[in-house]
């Protein structure tokens, strides 16, 4: 069998696994089609012809990307009834078919990506695969399931307040989020317009950049490391530091040490337009207000349809008045700016992804628990949102349940943060 085709049945078994979790993270599976693109790319390998770097790799898309003929259900099942088949592929399906990608499966995510927990009630939940007792972090829960279990190499989510980096982290996988204006949205079910972004997730910062300059429209490139001697890493002081739980509190410094010691120049960051940022998000926030502008109607006329936990943060919404939007949204456009030329000077900022391990389920199962802990799994990752930058998370090496870490750059600086990426990774896999 061919190269591609073997690996593509090997994630088809594992997906198909009755004691792993691919009926939970795949929603939908391609066998034949996939199994048609396989084919093809064994096909022009041998013929010594490449699409490029995706050629033959195999991708789970979010269920919330347009299929042409298939219903887009976002990990709802009020969408699954109501919905209309999609016309044409979303652009980035159609950019991956282009460059030779092998579409496994759509996986499963949090309803309306509306949470970073990952739970849905309505297809099940996929569990951590270090602990499948815990959430996997969402919203796109099933891609980085699939993505960490090899059901797929590469899982293609959205991010809007740190869905792609937020289950990478807790899953123990690479996850991207780009500079929001480089990769179309069109076709992406949304959430927020104007924070929506498309990322990817694998085991390797390699895989993620790969992907991201296909979705990208871009010339892939060489992934050359960066020199860590003399790169500058600001560690933003205060809330992003704020309620670490042991084996962060542990490992992080760690990670940063070995950093220090490779000639890397550290320095501790205060930034009060974190704060800032809190103020504008105390009027009810941007993304709430633009949720429900989506979901308004469905949210009136279907509200017992809809995972409570997400419809309790749509109806929170509607007391922001559209007074207060406009001036969220007018006073964000400002601290973008300001946090843009507040970075100049640094390559990076480094963070944990998440200031805790990914949580028992059992500790979401009130609406009180869920909200808590939901606000804190996204508080470090949804500000990246805010200020319009691009950021990537990595594995940090040590036992016990995954940690993230967290390199975040200026908006449009992709290329540069996934060099150093390259470069932190190498280091804290040596």
């Amino acid at each position: 069998m061919a190269k591609f085709r073997e690996r593509l049945e090997a994630a088809l078994s594992r997906i198909d696994d009755p004691a792993g979790e691919g009926a939970r993270a795949c929603l939908t599976v391609y066998r034949d089609a996939a199994r048609a693109a396989a084919d093809a790319a064994d096909a022009r390998a041998k013929a010594g012809i490449s699409l490029g770097p995706l050629d033959g790799t195999i991708v789970s898309i979010k269920d919330l990307f347009d299929v042409a003929g298939e219903v887009t259900r976002a990990g709802s099942k009020l969408l699954a009834e109501e919905g209309k088949p999609a016309e044409r592929d979303a652009p980035v399906v159609r950019r991956l078919r282009a460059a030779g990608a092998v579409i496994v499966a759509k996986t499963n995510m949090t309803e309306f990506a509306y949470s970073g927990i990952g739970a849905n009630p309505h297809f099940g939940t996929p569990g951590n695969p270090a602990d499948r007792k815990r959430i996997p972090g969402g919203s796109s829960s099933g891609g980085a399931v699939a993505a960490a279990d090899g059901l797929c190499e590469i899982s293609i989510g959205s991010d809007t307040g740190g869905s792609t980096r937020l289950p990478a982290a807790l899953c123990g996988i690479v996850g991207f989020k780009p500079s929001r204006q480089r990769i179309p949205t069109a076709g992406a079910f949304p959430l927020s317009y104007s924070l929506d972004s498309i990322g990817p997730m694998a085991r390797s910062v390699k895989d993620c950049a790969d992907a991201d300059v296909v979705m990208a429209g871009e010339e892939p490139f060489a992934l050359e490391p960066a020199p860590l001697a003399s790169l500058r890493i600001g560690i933003p002081q205060g809330p992003p530091l704020d309620l670490l739980d042991d084996t962060v509190a542990k490992r992080f410094p760690v990670a940063l040490g070995r950093l220090e010691k490779a000639g890397a120049r550290l320095s501790d960051e205060t930034l009060p337009l974190i704060d800032a940022m809190a103020e504008v998000n105390a009027k009810g926030g941007v993304l709430p207000a633009e949720a429900l502008a989506v979901h308004r109607d469905r949210l009136a006329r279907r509200a017992e349809a809809i995972d409570p936990n997400v419809r309790l943060r749509l109806e929170r919404a509607q007391k922001i008045t559209a007074a207060d939007y406009v001036e969220m949204a007018h006073t964000r456009a400002a601290l973008i700016r300001a946090m843009d030329a507040r970075l100049a000077d640094l390559d990076v900022l480094a963070m944990p992804t998440a200031p805790v391990v990914a949580p028992l389920m059992s500790e979401v199962a009130t609406p009180e628990d869920f909200a808590r802990k939901n606000a804190l799994v996204l508080r470090n990752t949804t500000m990246w949102n805010f200020f319009d930058c691009c950021a990537i998370s990595l594995p940090l090496p040590g036992s016990g349940l995954p940690v993230g870490l967290m390199l975040v750059a200026r908006n449009g600086q992709d290329r540069r943060l996934f060099r150093v990426a390259a470069t932190v990774e190498r280091l804290l896999s040596a």
